[in-house]
């Protein structure tokens, strides 16, 4: 699937020209500690480069699945990681998905959603999702583009999560993805 094209149809949603470097994909999955998880959710799974990564990682009884509002997105991620759980679903739907998997809080959010596209409503209302979605200590990671980070959107979400964590970590940049990234790891 050319990411290219998904975005050209579709760059709010998409927010992307290209697929996560392995370096990106690396750092975020690392830094996530999939290995002493309990229920991991990943928001926004593209392609399927992080599922891919996070399922080399997964224990065995740890709960894990995606949600992805693009089908074609969707069915690539499938496609790639046949034993991913992906539901063709919105990030703000994560309680919902919880309750199916019979969990009421996860220790760990990974996203790629696209958050210097969203207005300030969109970032309130998915963060917060997101907030209430992770027991306390959880982490949330997440990635931005350095150009994003200078959009007033990124700005607003940079402040958001120093606002919404106790604990907002920021990593060294990532040259080598297209664009160059910087990742949020965050605790509740």
């Amino acid at each position: 699937m050319n990411f290219l094209k998904q975005f050209i149809s579709n760059p709010k949603d998409t927010g992307a020209v290209a697929s996560s470097s392995k370096q990106l994909t690396e750092l975020i999955v690392d830094s996530a500690d999939v290995p002493s998880k309990k229920c991991i959710v990943e928001l926004g799974c593209g392609s399927g480069v992080f599922t891919k990564e996070i399922l080399n990682q997964l224990p065995a009884k740890t709960t894990f699945f995606c949600l992805e509002i693009n089908p074609k997105f969707v069915a690539q991620t499938k496609k790639l990681c046949p034993k991913a759980t992906v539901y063709d679903a919105s990030a703000s739907e994560i309680q919902k998905y919880l309750n199916k998997h019979k969990r009421k809080t996860c220790d760990t959010v990974i996203s790629g959603l696209p958050w210097a596209m969203f207005d300030k409503q969109k970032q309130e209302e998915l963060l917060g999702a997101v907030y209430e979605s992770l027991e306390k200590g959880g982490t949330f990671l997440t990635f931005a583009y350095l150009q994003g980070r200078a959009l007033p959107t990124g700005k607003k979400f940079q402040k958001l999560l120093n606002e919404t964590f106790s604990k907002v970590e920021v990593s060294e940049p990532v040259w080598k993805n297209i664009p160059p990234a910087i990742v949020y790891k965050c605790t509740k």
